[in-house]
């Protein structure tokens, strides 16, 4: 099969075949229809994560948002036959650990991360395979195509757990949502359909002009305030006070603080964005006016597979659509390319592999 693999950080991935994987006793094999490019590939492409013990070796196959069918499944395995239409969640967890049996897998003890790690070979490939299936393993409704299930894969499923699940929003909520890329579209799609009043914050023109497209009800410029206002102040104006919740979907210190500082007293805000190696994993926070106002700071990682019924109704109910957010299908040769893009900022909305020949 082919696969896309980390030769050299900063390099084009190198396009080869290797052999089909076996899906062992508990697993499965997903042939791959479609596959998210995500930031976290590209921090896992330039080498980040070293401060954290987390950089990706090199000779991982990359890929981590993958949707398609199941093509082969282990002896233990009770809920999936081959020909199922799936979604691979990128936090495998093992199904059995205290966190997984408290719908937690995507913080389990003995999880794996699909696409960073050697024991996880990821989804820029014509097959994948999944441990645990019965727990991983996720299946696709029928109105679900592979091109939008792939644009839920991390992105999209990591704003509804960090907004609906860890920051708990809900109807009439101010929501300010930092850095509009592929997760920052997602949260503010997700924040407008749970009934917040989205507030976008990017450099960007045609990013916020899509977040507006999406549900942002105001787009703050954090390039082109004028005077000396900065971006908290022109949050806290527009939400009389302050936001309730406050994402940083980008990961560089100013956005972080940012974000925090443009929360009213009793506000949460939710790291979803990974530091590069400007931070190294480390921000400096206001923590005394933290602790004055009682803000919250919540780290959010991906999804549990156990939510994944909760935002498939969402989307039912409210017709909002993930695939709206695809800007770009491309081939396994052109991921390589686009991870450069992701350099210099110069993607918008989410990238979507579905061709694994080209």
């Amino acid at each position: 099969m082919r696969a896309a693999i980390l030769r050299e950080y900063g390099e084009p991935l190198a396009v080869r075949d290797l052999p089909e994987p076996d899906p062992g006793p508990d697993g499965a094999v997903v042939s791959v229809d479609a596959c998210g490019v995500c930031r976290s590939d590209w921090h896992a492409w330039a080498g980040h994560g070293e401060w954290a013990a987390d950089r990706v070796a090199r000779g991982q196959v990359l890929g981590h948002e993958p949707a398609g069918e199941v093509v082969a499944v282990g002896g233990e395995v009770d809920r999936f036959e081959p020909g199922d239409r799936v979604v691979v969640p990128f936090s495998l967890g093992d199904g059995t650990c205290p966190h997984c049996r408290r719908g937690a897998g995507n913080v389990c003890e003995d999880g794996r991360a699909l696409g960073f790690e050697a024991a996880a070979p990821g989804a820029f490939a014509e097959r994948v395979a999944v441990p645990a299936a019965d727990y991983n393993l996720v299946e696709r409704p029928e109105w679900l195509d592979a091109t939008a299930a792939a644009a839920l894969g991390c992105r999209y499923m990591t704003a509804y757990h960090a907004l609906a699940e860890r920051a708990t929003v809900g109807g009439g909520d101010a929501v300010a949502v930092h850095g509009c890329g592929g997760v920052g579209l997602s949260a503010v799609q997700i924040a407008a359909a749970l009934g917040a009043r989205v507030i976008a914050v990017d450099l960007d023109p045609d990013a916020l002009a899509l977040a507006a497209e999406f549900g942002a009800a105001e787009t703050v410029n954090a390039g082109s305030l004028p005077g000396d206002e900065s971006v908290p102040e022109r949050v806290r104006a527009l939400t009389d006070g302050g936001a309730d919740a406050s994402l940083d979907a980008l990961g560089i210190a100013e956005t972080c603080r940012n974000s925090v500082r443009s929360l009213r007293p009793r506000g949460t805000h939710v790291q979803v964005g990974l530091t590069t190696d400007a931070e190294r994993g480390e921000v400096s926070l206001p923590t005394d006016w933290m602790t004055r106002w009682e803000v919250s700071f919540l780290g959010s990682r991906g999804m549990p597979p156990t939510s994944y019924d909760d935002l498939f109704a969402l989307i039912e109910a409210t017709g909002i659509d993930p695939g709206a957010l695809v800007a770009r299908e491309l081939s396994l040769s052109e991921v390589s390319g686009r991870l450069a893009a992701m350099e210099e900022y110069d993607v918008r909305g989410v990238e979507v592999v579905t061709d694994f020949e080209g």
